[in-house]
């Protein structure tokens, strides 16, 4: 049995909460573990402020991956180093240097755009790989070192564009409300691409708020009624962590009908401090944690066990992260380099992930299916529930 299969059945039936698996393998395997040194991987994520729960989420998606593989990547023994991103590129470059003196075989993490445009020059001259596992732009083009298992923003507005193009009735209008930042132009573009980008239900000008990661209670009182002011069917709008429960709390003061947005504006803790306010909302996202396939049956309950709550996107990216990582560390034998993990993660194939199949593009980026999902309640919580395929991107 080859270790990777091995590994495989026993995530597997440790999930169902089997033991006695392990003495029907061979000895090969161990001793092959036993020859596979240690190794080091970075985890680069805010450690505090708005983006702090996304954070850590991905720290924990990505420990969930070696919980359940042994504290292993590859058959080699892992410890992680983590550094904070905090909010801004220079912190993010200082956390990058931090983890590159410390001779990390990889990288992975990064939630802000703006961190991992500023990080690019660094990544690439070190020569040293970077899994992102977090929505990035789409002004990243042919980088050699910086693979992505999250998404490029632009592919959520157009997900969004294509299904909403199709659902708005003739005589409709949309407002469009995003933070004033790298990311949302990437958003916006994206949907007007698909939705027609003069197609009168989407002509009125995009309002852009302050990028505010920890905004008041009226922080977007003004916009949201400039956008309101042609009163609009839909509103979609791009905002993640502590933004876009402000956001959604002071539109739906003004606003009660339908909300668009990337799947960012409901994942993980946003959804629950929105109880209520979140009940309708309509989101695109390449992931939904009741999809039924039996490697997010064997992530998602895993999760929910160990944290007691169902998995995000993102945990669920930097899961994969560790995923990929894992088989391209196993592809370069018993002393692996930066450069040859690299090389590696282009030759692993299709993933096997909770989210479905997906593979690497040649931007490396994943090619993945986009789902729609509703927020609903279920019992006294509110819940994501996947509505539909939307289409495959990438």
């Amino acid at each position: 049995m080859s270790q990777m299969n091995r590994r495989r059945a026993l995530q597997l039936l440790a999930a169902l909460g089997t033991t006695g698996f392990a003495a029907g393998c061979g000895s090969d395997t161990d001793q092959q573990s036993a020859d596979r040194g240690p190794i080091k991987i970075g985890l680069i994520a805010p450690q505090g402020g708005g983006s702090k729960s996304i954070g850590d989420d991905i720290t924990n998606g990505f420990q969930l991956y070696l919980d359940l593989h042994d504290q292993r990547l590859g058959g080699h023994p892992v410890t992680l180093l983590t550094a904070d991103e905090g909010e801004n590129a220079k912190t993010g470059k200082a956390a990058v240097d931090g983890l590159l003196k410390q001779g990390v075989l990889a990288l992975t993490g990064v939630v802000n755009s703006a961190v991992m445009v500023g990080i690019r020059d660094t990544i690439e001259q070190a020569r040293v790989p970077l899994i992102g596992s977090n929505a990035s732009p789409s002004s990243l083009q042919s980088v050699v070192y910086i693979w992505r298992t999250s998404y490029v923003l632009d592919e959520a507005g157009r997900a969004l564009g294509r299904y909403l193009r199709d659902q708005l009735p003739s005589n409709g209008r949309v407002a469009i409300i995003v933070p004033d930042n790298l990311g949302s132009d990437d958003v916006v573009r994206g949907f007007r691409q698909e939705f027609g980008t003069t197609d009168p239900r989407i002509t009125s000008p995009v309002v852009k708020t302050k990028d505010l990661p920890n905004p008041g209670k009226r922080a977007y009182v003004s916009d949201i009624g400039t956008a309101l002011a042609n009163k609009p069917t839909a509103v979609f709008c791009f905002y993640s962590g502590a933004a876009g429960i402000e956001f959604v709390k002071q539109l739906r003061n003004e606003f009660s009908g339908p909300i668009y947005a990337p799947g960012f504006l409901t994942e993980g803790t946003v959804l629950e401090s929105l109880k209520n306010d979140a009940l309708g909302i309509q989101t695109a996202l390449n992931y939904s944690a009741d999809l039924n396939n039996t490697a997010n049956r064997v992530f998602a309950s895993a999760y929910r066990k160990k944290h007691q709550v169902s998995p995000s996107t993102y945990a669920m990216a930097s899961y994969d992260a560790a995923q990929v990582l894992d088989q391209a560390v196993q592809l370069t034998g018993g002393s692996p380099t930066p450069q040859q993990v690299n090389l590696a993660l282009g030759k692993i194939g299709q993933i096997d992930s909770p989210r479905g199949i997906w593979q690497f593009n040649q931007p490396r980026t994943p090619q993945q299916k986009w789902y729609l999902r509703e927020v609903q309640r279920d019992g006294q919580v509110m819940s994501n529930v996947l509505i539909n395929e939307l289409a495959t991107l990438g």
